[in-house]
C-alpha cells in the first residue's frame, strides 16, 4: 500500500481539499487525515477572473501561481505522504475543441514539496477522444467495494452524485471485477449544480453561498424559467457527456427578473431537475443515491432531489464516507494508478475509445 496525499480544487473554488489514503490503486487500505485551505475573498476574484481562459491568456499566469502556492502550502502539513496527487485549477474545459486546462505545474510543485507529483489527469483522455471528465468515477467503485466489505450497502448498484461546481453522478455495480470492467460504472455530469446558486449569492448579495439553504428555502422556483432550462438540448445527449463551469451561463437571465429569494430557488429547482432527467441514462435503478460534495449539506438541495427521484437520497456518510474529501481522495487514490500503469478513466465514465490511464508523472529535483 502507498501513502498519497490527493488534493482537489473544484469549480466551486471555494478552497483546497487535501486528504490521505493508503492503497495498491485498486482496493483501499485506509482513510487517512484531511485538511482544507479556504480561498479568500481576493484570490477566488483572481480565479474567476480567469475562467474560460487558456495558457498565455491574461489572468492565467497569476491563477498559476495561486494554485501552486495554495497546494505547496498544504502539502508541507503532510510530511507521511509518499505520494502527491495535484488536479490543478480546472480554468476551462472544451473536449471536442481547445481541450482541458486545469492552471498548475505538477514539475514546480514536486520541486517544492520534495516528493513525486501525479498531475494533468485530464489531457490524455481528451487526446485519445474522450470527454475528460469525471474522473472520480472510478474511485466511486473502490468506496462502494470498501463500503460492502464493511456491510455499509447491500451488494447492489447504487449511486455516487457529486454536487460541486457542477453535479456529475456515477452508477456503481460494486460486484464487478474492475471499474474498467465492462458493467462496472457508468458516469457523466449532470449540469449545474452550486456554481450558479454562488454566483448568484455573490452577485446579488455579496455572500459566497446560500448557507443552510434559507433564502431558496423562503422562494418559490419559477416554472417558465425551469421548463425554459431543461429544453436545452444537451439532456437528451447520452453520456458520457462532461460540462464546463459555464456551459449554461444562460442560467442568470432566466431568473434576472425574479426576487433573491425566487432566483435561489428556480436554481435549487435546476439542480434537481437536472439530476432526475439524468438518471433515465442508468443501466438500473440504484438502490440509493449518495451525495457528496458542498450540496449536500443544503437543505433546500437534499429536499428538492427528495422530491424528485425515487431512490433514497443519502449523504454519503451514511455508507461511511467523508463527503467534503471524496474528490481529493479520489486524486491520491488515482495518483497511485497512474504509477502502476492502471487504468483512470473508460469508456463508460468518459467516452474514450478505451481505457486511458491519464497524468503525468514529475519526480522531485
Amino acid at each position: 500500500m502507498i501513502r498519497a496525499l490527493g488534493m482537489m480544487s473544484g469549480t466551486s473554488m471555494d478552497g483546497v481539499d487535501a486528504a490521505m489514503i493508503e492503497t495498491d490503486g485498486i482496493r483501499i487500505g485506509a482513510f487517512g487525515r484531511s485538511a482544507f485551505r479556504a480561498t479568500g475573498a481576493n484570490e477566488a476574484a483572481m480565479l474567476r477572473a480567469a475562467l474560460g481562459r487558456w495558457p498565455g491568456d491574461p489572468g492565467v499566469a497569476e491563477a498559476t501561481r495561486l494554485s501552486e502556492d495554495a497546494h505547496a502550502a498544504l502539502a508541507r502539513e503532510f510530511p507521511e505522504a509518499q505520494l502527491i496527487g495535484y488536479h490543478g485549477q480546472t480554468l476551462a474545459h472544451d473536449p471536442r475543441g481547445r481541450g482541458t486546462h486545469q492552471a498548475g505545474s505538477g514539475v514546480r510543485l514536486a520541486a517544492r514539496t520534495g516528493r513525486p507529483v501525479v498531475w494533468d489527469f485530464r489531457t490524455e483522455d481528451v487526446r485519445q477522444g474522450g470527454e475528460g471528465a469525471p474522473l472520480a468515477p472510478f474511485f466511486h467503485w473502490a468506496c462502494a467495494v470498501w463500503a460492502l466489505e464493511r456491510g455499509l450497502i447491500r451488494p447492489a448498484p447504487v449511486a455516487f452524485l457529486n454536487l460541486g461546481g457542477v453535479g456529475n453522478i456515477t452508477w456503481v455495480n460494486p460486484l464487478a471485477p474492475a471499474p474498467e470492467a465492462p458493467g462496472a460504472c457508468l458516469a457523466f455530469d449532470t449540469g449545474p449544480a452550486n456554481a450558479p446558486l454562488n454566483d448568484l449569492m455573490q452577485a446579488r448579495r455579496g455572500v459566497t453561498l446560500d448557507r443552510d439553504g434559507a433564502l431558496a428555502g423562503a422562494g418559490r422556483p419559477d416554472r417558465k424559467a425551469l421548463e425554459r432550462f431543461l429544453a436545452d438540448p444537451w439532456f437528451d445527449h447520452a453520456p458520457p457527456k462532461s460540462l464546463d463551469r459555464d456551459h449554461f451561463g444562460g442560467l442568470s437571465g432566466l431568473v434576472a427578473g425574479l426576487s433573491d429569494a425566487d432566483a435561489a430557488a428556480t436554481l435549487v429547482a435546476v439542480i434537481a431537475a437536472s439530476v432526475q432527467a439524468g438518471l433515465r441514462w442508468l443501466p438500473s435503478d440504484p438502490q440509493a443515491v449518495l451525495v457528496c460534495g458542498g450540496g449536500r449539506r443544503n437543505p433546500a438541495i437534499m429536499a428538492a432531489l427528495a422530491a424528485r427521484l425515487s431512490a433514497p437520497v443519502l449523504p454519503v456518510e451514511s455508507a461511511g464516507l467523508d463527503g467534503d474529501m471524496l474528490e481529493a481522495q479520489a486524486f491520491g487514490w488515482l495518483a497511485v494508478r497512474v504509477m502502476q500503469g492502471l487504468p483512470t478513466s473508460g469508456p463508460d465514465t468518459t467516452a474514450a475509445p478505451g481505457p486511458v490511464c491519464g497524468g503525468r508523472i514529475s519526480q522531485p529535483r
